[in-house]
């Protein structure tokens, strides 16, 4: 199982400065790849509740900065060499998908081939309204999207009819490092993300605060029978999971589907997510001062990947 590192995108630790030290920071340490999380805008009032978090308040306040995420990625794409990159999640109804395809196309080809597509379809209903996006529409559209995506990377004479999207004899260069190889891993949790994992992507790639690993089993094997009856072979989707962390000095209390504990309890979770088929764990580290999250993040490849 390979684990991967949230980056500092948002707050005033998210510099240039900070972003190289932590991509050199994360090689060191043994982690696989560097996943940059996506906001647009944070409205100042916030009536959506917030799914990603054990309270339903947005963690980020929005007197923070909060970097754009493919221009983080690009900018790392030049600053590592072997290191994987992505994006967790895309929210892909907020931009053009021609515009935001040409520039994961673009961080493919510049990074080498290391660029990770997640995508998603969005939470928060004020975000869209400001970005004039459909709220009520932004599954539909996303599938649309993804759709899109498959004919651009693979055809020479591109053409798209949809009710969202339409072109006509277009040329798209580059198609990514190697044509049609850019990973695509679904995010999202219910019942219509685990359809579109089991249509459109490499991996199902959830973000769960509170799950057990057999929870993920069950809603993975629903991910693996509907890949089936679109007559696509399961064994070639993966399951990789987003997951928040905390790392204690002291035992901590048995939360169930609660990544938080010392060293030791969490190999013993992470074992479990492991044997379940896990592929890759992109780990969130709740510390918000970013000196504790690097303390926490040095315990935890030290003392638990080692």
């Amino acid at each position: 199982m390979e684990f991967g590192l949230f980056l500092p995108v948002s707050g005033r630790s998210a510099t240039r400065a900070t972003l190289q030290e932590y991509a050199r920071f994360a090689v060191r340490l043994g982690f696989h790849q560097l996943w940059a999380a996506e906001r647009l805008v944070i409205p100042w009032t916030i009536e959506t509740a917030y799914p990603y978090a054990e309270g339903v308040t947005f963690i980020v306040p929005p007197d923070r900065p909060f970097l754009e995420s493919l221009t983080v990625l690009a900018f790392l794409a030049g600053c590592t060499q072997r290191i994987k990159l992505g994006v967790s999640v895309l929210v892909l109804p907020y931009r053009h998908p021609l515009h935001w395809a040409k520039a994961v196309a673009s961080i493919d080809v510049l990074s080498e081939g290391r660029f990770t597509l997640g995508v998603g379809v969005g939470w928060m209903r004020e975000e869209f309204d400001a970005l004039n996006a459909s709220f009520t529409s932004r599954g539909r559209i996303t599938d649309e999207q993804l759709q899109m995506l498959r004919t651009v990377l693979t055809e020479d004479h591109c053409s798209f009819e949809g009710q969202h999207y339409r072109f006509r004899d277009i040329s798209f260069l580059p198609k990514g490092y190697e044509r049609n190889r850019v990973p695509i891993w679904v995010g999202g949790e219910g019942p219509a993300a685990q359809k579109r994992a089991a249509m459109y992507g490499d991996a199902w790639f959830p973000y769960f605060v509170r799950i057990t690993p057999d929870e993920v089993a069950a809603r993975w094997r629903t991910v693996q029978r509907q890949a089936e009856a679109a007559g696509r072979d399961p064994s070639e989707i993966a399951l990789n999971l987003n997951l928040p962390i905390w790392v204690t000095q002291e035992r901590a209390a048995q939360e169930e589907g609660v990544l938080r504990g010392t060293p030791a309890q969490l190999a013993d979770a992470l074992a479990a997510f492991r044997e379940i088929g896990v592929q890759h764990l992109a780990l969130q580290f709740m510390v918000p001062r970013y000196p504790e999250r690097v303390a926490q993040i040095e315990a935890f490849a030290k003392e638990v990947l080692a």
